[in-house]
């Protein structure tokens, strides 16, 4: 019984530092957007809206990692926007709900700027870079899939040109909209990697010029990407009609899901008292554990590939550093529920009625 507690301890343990470590991709605008329109209306709303537009960087984007509802008191200057962790796309989205109850005149020129540094961002390929304008010698100007960034923007971008809040934008920006995020549809098919002549997945980044794989931070290395390709699958499944190139994309990267399963292993986060913090990410064998899957494989052999700060690449998760090894998503259960509820479900939706 002893070990079971411990067991389940280290169980939870791992849960929250998983949770914690997607956390920052949702910001604090967000918290707000499933609120009532006479909220909109409140004086409480008219404060969060003034301290929104106080965080809007000059090139129209908000940073990251901070709570833009609290006002800001720095620098103007010195404001650095992005769409990385879910910045930018959900302050844009609050003001159009702002906009939707009062029709505040700041909030419209607001977002249109913030929409215009969206589509001024668009690479002629139809990929995105993490911020807008994009550093010529840094990773940060890649094509970014890394934690959805790409595919929020996406999703941003589909519900201007089609959901009735944003009419106010203007049929042509509308049109705009539609058409970058079909552009944007056209570049995931294009650098989706192939192996060998077969389709797999994508890297976490993709050269913005001639899409190949690219790295990022020196632990991220090039690679097939178990995790962010799963939100790229998922995007694809959300088209209205899916083009016969989408749904052989889509059966493709969840062969590839399926051919990569770890099966027989877990994480455990272990007391150990020659780690910085006293805790440990181990992986332990257990049979019938449930599937998991690598953040990254190497793309010429498909195994799981893990890297310390020192950018090299080791094929066990107890070689790396422990700062690394405890402090970062290296496996997960990321396409579990595409490949057990959405893939059939879309599968069925696409084959039609009685098929």
């Amino acid at each position: 019984m002893k070990h079971f507690w411990k067991a389940l301890i280290g169980l939870l343990i791992v849960a929250i530092v998983s949770i914690c470590e997607i956390a920052h991709a949702a910001s604090a605008a967000a918290g707000h957007l499933r609120k009532l329109d006479d909220w909109f209306r409140s004086a409480e709303a008219k404060e969060v809206v003034a301290n929104i537009l106080s965080w809007q960087s000059a090139e129209g984007s908000w940073p990251k990692n901070v709570n833009t509802t609290l006002p800001y008191t720095g620098e103007r200057e010195k404001l650095n926007g992005t769409f990385d962790n879910g910045a930018t796309t959900d302050e844009l989205r609050f003001l159009a709900r702002a906009i939707e109850a009062t029709k505040d005149p700041k909030c419209v020129s607001a977002f249109e700027r913030g929409l215009e540094s969206i589509l001024k961002a668009q690479y002629p390929t139809g990929g995105w870079p993490q911020y807008y304008p994009p550093p010529k010698d840094k990773y940060h100007r890649h094509i970014t899939f890394n934690d959805e960034a790409m595919v929020r923007l996406m999703h941003f971008l589909r519900e201007v040109a089609t959901e009735k809040r944003y009419e106010f934008v203007g049929e042509k920006r509308r049109e705009v909209a539609q058409r970058e995020f079909d552009r944007g549809i056209d570049c995931i098919l294009k650098c989706q990697i192939k192996v060998n002549g077969q389709l797999t997945v994508w890297c976490a980044q993709h050269d913005e010029i001639d899409l190949t794989p690219r790295p990022a931070r020196t632990y991220e290395l090039i690679s097939l990407s178990g995790s962010e390709s799963v939100g790229l699958v998922r995007l694809l499944m959300s088209l209205e009609k899916p083009s016969p190139e989408v749904i052989r994309s889509v059966d493709a990267a969840v062969a590839w899901f399926e051919s990569t399963k770890l099966p027989g292993i877990k994480v455990e986060l272990v007391e150990d008292k020659s780690a910085p913090k006293g805790k440990n990410k181990i992986v332990v064998s257990e049979a019938g554990a449930k599937p998991m899957w690598a953040r990254f494989y190497e793309i010429e052999t498909g195994k799981p590939i893990f890297s310390g700060r020192d950018g090299v690449k080791k094929y066990a998760l107890s070689e790396i550093e422990s700062e690394r090894r405890n402090g970062y998503a290296w496996l997960g259960y990321w396409p579990e529920t595409l490949l057990a509820q959405a893939y059939p479900a879309w599968k069925a939706k696409i084959a039609g009625p009685g098929k």
